[in-house]
């Protein structure tokens, strides 16, 4: 006799995806009344609450964030394994949702994505660029690319390289402004900012021979990296941004690095995913081939080269 756990779980990450009874019961050739029956029956076995009611949608409590998460993997192993033995693996499917900040997304992510979608083409792909800091859970998020300091959760992390950040200006910003030789001389320059609540208008650097946060001000914040490289480029002033961000700028002489002797400011970089033990094979697999690729990205040049 067929477990019937493995119906139920179907049922219950097509109420999740659609967000009500309705919707998931008219997609599965259900009533309503039955689809909402069998969550409570799987609530009723585990003697918790999975889903919070509402007149307007459901939502998942962090139980049923949980739930979904394990159905997901287990079900996609399930899956794996009938058509391996049916006749051969099946390539991993399914959409991988992503989160990544604007300028690692622009100029390490998506120059990968034509070769991973052409390598795995039953994978679909829904990815946001953003500098804010999401939830994974609450946005549904299965991939984040973070940098910095990593929050204590459950959430499994791959790291990908060290980030090292840089100074930079327009030629023609530094002759019209002077080239900082010091710390201190950045109190004469417009330092370009950044306007998310988590922004601190300091850059780490090493003075007197000891490190110290050097605060900074200019005219104009922006709510991404990308905005501000771009400014940067304008000549509207200096920008304190990631080595990757700037190397093919810096290489055709449209930026120039200063004060690298005292710049010490770099943090990890990595990829947070929700799976516990085992993830879902499309994560395995866009890990698999990203981790490698954008860890070669990462890899400071040459020395020597640029700025």
């Amino acid at each position: 006799m067929s477990d019937p756990r493995v119906w139920e779980m179907r049922v219950f990450l097509r109420v999740a995806a659609l967000g009500g009874f309705s919707a998931a019961g008219r997609d599965l050739g259900m009533t309503p009344s039955a689809t909402a029956k069998l969550i409570t029956r799987i609530e009723d076995r585990l003697g918790v609450r999975l889903v919070e009611r509402s007149t307007r949608q459901l939502r998942l409590t962090p139980e049923g964030e949980t739930y979904r998460e394990r159905a997901e993997s287990l079900l996609e192993e399930l899956d794996a394994l009938d058509a391996e033995i049916a006749g051969g693996a099946r390539s991993p499917s399914g959409v991988i949702r992503i989160n990544v900040s604007v300028p690692f997304g622009r100029h390490c992510v998506l120059p990968l994505l034509p070769a991973f979608l052409e390598a795995y083409p039953d994978i679909r792909v829904d990815i946001t660029l953003t500098d804010e800091i999401v939830d994974l859970y609450a946005a549904q998020v299965d991939i984040a690319f973070r940098t910095g300091r990593l929050p204590d959760s459950a959430l499994l992390a791959v790291r990908l390289g060290n980030v090292r950040r840089r100074i930079v200006a327009s030629p023609d910003y530094l002759a019209r402004k002077g080239v900082p030789r010091e710390a201190a001389d950045l109190e004469h320059h417009d330092c370009l900012g950044f306007n998310f609540r988590r922004a601190a208008a300091v850059w780490p650097m090493k003075s007197g021979g000891r490190l110290v946060d050097r605060e900074v001000s200019g005219r104009i914040v922006a709510n991404n990296g990308e905005t501000v490289r771009h400014l940067a480029v304008l000549g509207m002033g200096l920008a304190r941004l990631a080595e990757f961000h700037v190397r093919t700028d810096v290489e055709a002489g449209r930026l120039v690095t200063v004060l690298d002797d005292t710049m010490v400011d770099s943090e990890e970089i990595h990829a947070l995913y929700i799976g516990r033990e085992r993830a879902p094979r499309r994560i395995r697999a866009f890990l698999d081939f990203m981790t490698p690729r954008l860890r070669a990205m990462l890899q400071p040049p040459p020395a020597g080269s640029g700025g």
